[in-house]
């Protein structure tokens, strides 16, 4: 097999939650086990940072890994969903897995795989744990795939947890209330572990403070030790971020730039900070230099993508990853901010979304794409329009996400913006 007929193999093979939903849930570890098991343990000989949450867990995880890089870690990054390549999955210093070894993986694994039975992100997960032992990695920052305490990568011992934070998604596998929620993500943290947790919340805070007491964890709240504070008047530039950062009350960091442009970045940023001293306090020698460079060249360093994208300009054209109603509702008030004529707005979703949530977040005065992503889990862009106009959200729809976003660009005038949203999946085909 060469490694489009790998990858064939495993999206027809393995159930893949991205893909197809509920169906390829496991809620036990079991699977797990028994695959890095057959593998040979290879987690047990690495050391991680293990990060949950809702939102922001993706940028926490990339910003991070920039740092640790910056310091001169060889620094495993797993995260997930991808966007354009199944290898953004798997990372070693910003550099996918090459394809050949993905390929032999598959090929001398595939019976024991097709024994095993495990789902797309389990095996992806096991892969991961293998390349990156065999890499020799320093660090491995390991995003949960989704919820925490089931979820396949929190058999791991790490350094250090972090919860970036708690809102609504996924209700029909971790709850539908924040604190069932906070329950689930409060799974990773482990005995005499530290863990920081992003953003305070008054219907989760108590859910974490006794899962660490009762782990004999020490637990942080990114918000009660840093502060963001916007320089000067040009506290968001096209391309860049820049942020005064007090800790304490007192001046940290000055003018830190950050190429992620969305404003929502600012608290991701709190809490990478908080997980930085809490590596320093384990051992790790990081310093202000590390911080500023890994953060300043996060892009660079780790090829993230799809968070407050721009794409182009004349139209301007920005993209983002943000699916459920807190993300959604940051994007929404930044593109406020942004001076245009008119808005263009490409949007596709998923079929197991709470549309009652996020349509009501979309602005009224733009125009609408309506699409669906290439995967069985889309909505019917057909549906996603007749829901959307109970919303007073107009327009048409089109056959595809490509479609719908060269109709948006061809409509729009150099003065007007188009943005892509609503959907990972939507991004990944527009990128």
């Amino acid at each position: 097999m060469n490694y489009e007929e790998t990858l064939q193999y495993l999206y027809d093979r393995l159930p893949m939650f991205q893909r197809i939903g509920a169906a390829a849930y496991k809620a036990n570890l079991d699977n797990t086990l028994r695959l890095v098991d057959f593998l040979g343990n290879p987690q047990k000989k690495l050391r991680f940072i293990h990060i949950a949450g809702t939102n922001g867990k993706g940028s926490v995880s990339h910003m991070l890994a920039a740092i640790l890089q910056s310091q001169g870690l060889r620094t495993g990054l797993f995260t997930s969903p991808h966007l354009k390549d199944f290898r953004e999955r798997i990372k070693v210093d910003g550099k996918m897995v090459p394809r050949s070894w993905v390929t032999w993986f598959v090929q001398y694994f595939k019976k024991d795989f097709e024994q095993l039975q495990p789902s797309f992100f389990e095996m992806s997960f096991g892969m991961a744990m293998r390349y990156f032992k065999e890499q020799n990695c320093d660090i491995v920052v390991l995003e949960t795939g989704m919820g925490g305490r089931l979820d396949s990568t929190n058999i791991v011992h790490p350094v250090v947890s972090v919860i970036t934070n708690i809102s609504f998604d996924h209700r029909e596998f971790l709850g539908d209330s924040l604190e069932m929620i906070a329950a689930e993500k409060a799974g990773i943290i482990k005995e005499h572990i530290p863990v920081v947790i992003g953003r305070h919340h008054p219907d989760t805070d108590e859910i974490f403070s006794y899962k660490a007491e009762l782990e004999e964890s020490r637990i942080t709240y990114a918000q009660d030790v840093f502060e963001v504070v916007q320089a000067g008047m040009a506290g968001s530039v096209r391309g860049k971020l820049m942020l005064d950062i007090h800790r304490m009350g007192r001046p940290y960091l000055r003018e830190l730039k950050c190429p992620l442009t969305g404003s929502y970045q600012k608290e991701n940023i709190l809490t990478v900070l908080a997980a930085v001293e809490e590596l320093i306090a384990a051992g790790y020698d990081i310093r202000k230099n590390h911080i500023i460079k890994g953060i300043n060249d996060v892009i660079k360093l780790t090829g993230l993508m799809g968070r407050y994208q721009i794409l182009g300009s004349n139209p301007l054209r920005i993209c983002d990853t943000a699916h459920n109603p807190d993300g959604l509702k940051m994007v929404m008030e930044q593109l406020k901010g942004e001076t245009y004529r008119k808005l263009h707005f490409v949007l596709g979703v998923v079929s197991d979304k709470d549309l009652k949530g996020i349509l009501k977040l979309f602005p009224q005065d733009a125009v609408y794409y309506f699409c669906k992503a290439n995967i069985p889990r889309g909505l019917d862009a057909g549906i996603l329009r007749d829901q959307a106009a109970g919303y007073g959200l107009r327009g048409n729809v089109y056959a595809s996400v490509n479609e719908a976003y060269k109709a948006a660009c061809s409509a729009a005038g150099a003065d007007d913006l188009v943005f892509t949203g609503g959907s990972t999946f939507t991004v990944a085909e527009v990128l």
